[in-house]
């Protein structure tokens, strides 16, 4: 048997144990009124003489039996992933989506355009890529060992060490989806998709992670009176320029621009207008915010406002150990700086340490979703608001 088949072995009854546990602490029946799916957006093209649809997106839903919250709440996963991140924890535990749907709100997961079972037309958006697992390893399971940001070593690790036999490596690795290469593509599609999700569904809190976190600013653009909160649970970023992680001494490496439009690639409206991103200006911080952290580009003085975003709570929330700690700061300096009053919770300032970016999936996301809920509790008005 190969090196690679006897770790596989390993993982899968190493997993089929951490699942058996998982099952004996599951919470009681979850009742539902309706579960379901549909597809939202998209057209019928031509490719090879065939009709093909094209720009739609996956949606499934989760309406609980006792709903005591108006608003649903639309979860949007990251880069290389799938809505089955919010459905439940490599250790057998609940999702977030379950989660939620235990506090009283109705829940929305998609699969972005191109992702999973919106499943990715390459003649239609272009080239497609795919994950690595050593980039799994370096980033979420074993970024204590690799030390390529400075809060790195704060990471708690996963069970079995995060080696390549580990079952929350095999499982998040397997868990990986091929995706639209292009970034600019994927933000105008899934854009354009979850407006019309919005369209279809009425009012909604808006939840993205990660890359997601690129679309978030311009659906709430587009539909500022329907979104009734953003949730930014360590959105793409940082602002304008990306930064690549090199390990001590310098840490930071700062590429091209990857935002034109400081938070996000696709238009926004800004106010004075701007005709084009190349009318933005911005400038790099000379010294960063405090040691370990990145230094940040903004706006030129006086900043362009964000008028459409200013009145919608906005959570931008941060783990302890993540790839995300040493910049998550400066998109909500840019957000400030634009007139939008983000709240920003970093989780180790309100006790909950070592967790990595995918905190979702984390031994500990129940508790990360608690936050999530109080702040959602204290941030809304009216009915909203009440538990």
């Amino acid at each position: 048997m190969s090196t690679l088949a006897s770790l596989c072995k390993l993982a899968a009854a190493t997993l089929a144990s951490v699942l058996a546990v998982g099952a004996a602490r599951a919470e009681p029946p979850l009742t539902l009124a309706r579960n379901g799916s549909f597809y939202v957006g998209g057209k019928m093209t031509e490719i090879d003489g065939r009709a093909v649809m094209i720009n739609h997106m996956y949606v499934e839903y989760m309406i609980p039996a006792r709903k005591t919250h108006p608003y649903p709440i639309v979860m949007v996963h990251g880069g290389l992933r799938t809505g089955v991140n919010f459905t439940g924890t490599f250790d057998g535990k609940e999702g977030w989506a379950q989660y939620f749907v235990r506090q009283g709100y109705a829940v929305y997961l998609v699969d972005q355009v191109g992702r999973g079972r919106s499943p990715i037309i390459e003649k239609a958006y272009g080239p497609a890529r795919m994950g690595d697992t050593r980039g799994v390893q370096k980033r979420y399971a074993q970024q204590e060992k690799y030390k390529l940001w400075p809060q790195a070593h704060l990471h708690a690790p996963w069970p079995g060490g995060g080696e390549m036999s580990d079952p929350w490596v095999v499982q998040l690795s397997a868990s990986q989806a091929v995706e639209i290469e292009n970034f600019h593509t994927q933000q105008e599609l899934n854009r354009d998709a979850l407006v019309a999700l919005v369209d279809k569904i009425g009012p909604s809190i808006l939840l993205a992670h990660s890359q997601a976190g690129a679309f978030l600013w311009p659906v709430a653009d587009a539909r500022p009176n329907a979104i009734k909160a953003i949730l930014a649970i360590e959105p793409n970023g940082p602002p304008v320029r990306a930064v690549d992680f090199t390990g001590a001494p310098d840490w930071f490496k700062y590429g091209e621009v990857a935002l034109a439009y400081g938070v996000t690639d696709v238009p926004l409206t800004y106010a004075p207008p701007v005709k084009d991103a190349s009318e933005l200006k911005f400038v790099q911080q000379d010294k960063p915010d405090g040691e370990g952290l990145v230094r940040c580009f903004e706006q030129v003085e006086p900043a362009r406002q964000l008028p459409n975003l200013r009145d919608i709570p906005t959570l931008v929330l941060t783990s302890e150990a993540s790839y995300h700690a040493p910049y998550d700061h400066c998109t909500v300096k840019y957000l400030q700086r634009a007139g939008v009053k983000p709240s920003f919770i970093r989780l180790a300032d309100v006790g909950i340490h070592g967790d990595s970016h995918v905190l979702m999936l984390e031994k500990n996301s129940h508790a990360i979703a608690g936050v999530i809920a109080r702040w959602l509790s204290t941030s809304l008005p009216g009915k909203q608001a009440r538990r």
